[in-house]
């Protein structure tokens, strides 16, 4: 797995305060982009939290995620989260180290008072002692929350600086853009009341060595949910239950559950489960296994392979104005494309940790990680495998089918409906719910490239 260090560089470390005034949580940033450009440390709220307890609760959620490894536990993992500013509402993302879990507290409108939120996203210092203070919150005395450095601060960047350098997995970051392109494709499945949520969640194992093996299921029934063992209709999955612990931190503020996931077809599935907190909301998506990350899904690579997309995506992200809701029938209208080509360029742009998909809003969010745009595209293994075959002259197309030498191996390549099928092992392991393989892949691109009749490209 290839790994880089990301260095975060912090004008302090954040703090939770008490004065005369009442408590301040103030939370450091990193450097990160605004509609300004970059900046070292922006600030993006100074306010007060609606519900103080609550939201110190749901933050500790998401920087256990980001702590955590569900799968090869012994390896470390911490990197701090990451803040995105929509104009009205904050919204705090993190992934496992084991790249299986998106973590996401959102919040809103109603839970922040008094002050307009900015645009932006960065990283947010959550250290040891931090995590231990908002532990002890315990009561809904007025709470003011600053997201980014104080006024005066700003003048004295060039002092010293609290700089942590994270050791920054690849696929972490590819994990970001598959799990947007799986979320867009879930529906609500169920909903519970906060009783039964709270049911239901506490009764799920605590540790892998509690839980059974293979991929688990829980079907709608009446006001709350059943296991079964059987992918059956309505059912959803529910891979790793153990995963969602965290989500033990909000329990008790929650007043509903929602369950997003796709239709079952007897495969194990990603899902989302998303708690309902007053003036916010907490959502784990977790990867079809706890062994398996969202980085190998491989749910971009046909929006990756295409020059089209590129090209559209480039278009699209001039469009792009930090709003909390992305419609791509907007998009298309101001555009000029069609929707399917906007949805395309917004894969691509998710690929660069550009935009997020809001499951509550059925609606793609603009963000902007501040990590390099290109880094997940160059270090996909498929899709550089596939453009060293289709480079090399590997491919040999022949109407709906196509020939791929790889190795010291032929594989055929069929296409039927749009959807290209392989002879490989991936494709018969898979079966297309984890991406194109690299054959197929190759295929595409050498199809895109190779000259119209006439001799017209």
């Amino acid at each position: 797995m290839t790994r880089s260090v990301q260095a975060l560089a912090y004008s302090r470390p954040s703090v939770l305060e008490s004065s005369q005034a009442g408590q301040l949580l103030g939370l450091e940033t990193a450097g990160g982009l605004t509609p300004r450009g970059a900046e070292p440390h922006p600030r993006f709220f100074a306010g007060f939290l609606a519900s103080p307890r609550v939201a110190a609760r749901g933050l500790l959620a998401v920087a256990d995620v980001a702590s955590a490894r569900y799968y090869q536990r012994t390896l470390p993992s911490s990197l701090d989260p990451v803040v995105t500013g929509n104009g009205d509402r904050l919204r705090f993302e993190s992934f496992s180290g084991c790249c299986g879990v998106y973590a996401r507290l959102d919040v809103l409108q109603d839970g922040l008072d008094g002050a307009q939120t900015g645009h932006g996203t960065t990283n947010v210092d959550v250290n040891n002692p931090l995590r231990e203070a908002l532990s002890r919150i315990a009561g809904d005395d007025p709470l003011h929350l600053r997201v980014g450095p104080e006024e005066m601060a700003v003048t004295t960047l060039n002092g010293p600086v609290v700089e942590k350098k994270v050791p920054l997995p690849d696929r972490w970051l590819r994990g970001f853009a598959e799990a947007q392109v799986v979320s867009a494709g879930f529906d609500l499945r169920a909903e519970l009341s906060a009783p039964e949520a709270v049911r239901f969640l506490r009764a799920l194992p605590r540790s892998s060595g509690n839980a059974s093996r293979g991929a688990q299921w829980v079907v709608p029934t009446g006001k709350t949910l059943r296991p079964t063992t059987r992918p059956v209709a309505g059912a959803v999955c529910l891979p790793g239950p153990e995963r969602l612990v965290t989500l033990q931190r909000v329990l008790r503020h929650a007043t509903a559950l929602r369950v997003y996931g796709p239709v079952a077809d007897g495969a194990a599935a990603a899902s989302a489960w998303e708690v309902v907190l007053p003036g916010m909301r907490l959502t784990l998506t977790l990867s079809p296994d706890a062994s398996r990350g969202f980085s190998g899904e491989g749910g971009v690579l046909d929006a990756l392979a295409t020059d089209d997309a590129a090209a559209d995506a480039e278009l699209v992200s001039v469009l792009l104005a930090w709003e909390p809701r992305i419609e791509p029938t907007d998009l298309a209208e101001q555009s000029g494309l069609s929707v399917e080509r906007v949805r395309a360029a917004l894969t691509r742009l998710g690929t660069a940790g550009r935009v997020g998909y809001d499951l509550a809003d059925a609606a793609y969010f603009h963000r902007e990680l501040p990590y390099d745009a290109d880094r997940a595209e160059r270090h996909n293994p498929r899709l550089v495998a596939a453009r060293q075959l289709a480079g090399s002259g590997a491919v040999a197309l022949d109407g709906e089918l196509a020939a791929v030498s790889s190795g010291d191996r032929r594989y055929q390549v069929r296409e039927k409906d749009g959807v290209l099928s392989c002879t490989c092992q991936w494709w018969a392991d898979y079966r297309g719910r984890r991406g194109p393989c690299k054959h197929a892949l190759a295929v595409r691109m050498a199809r895109r490239d190779a000259p119209v009749a006439g001799g017209a490209r």
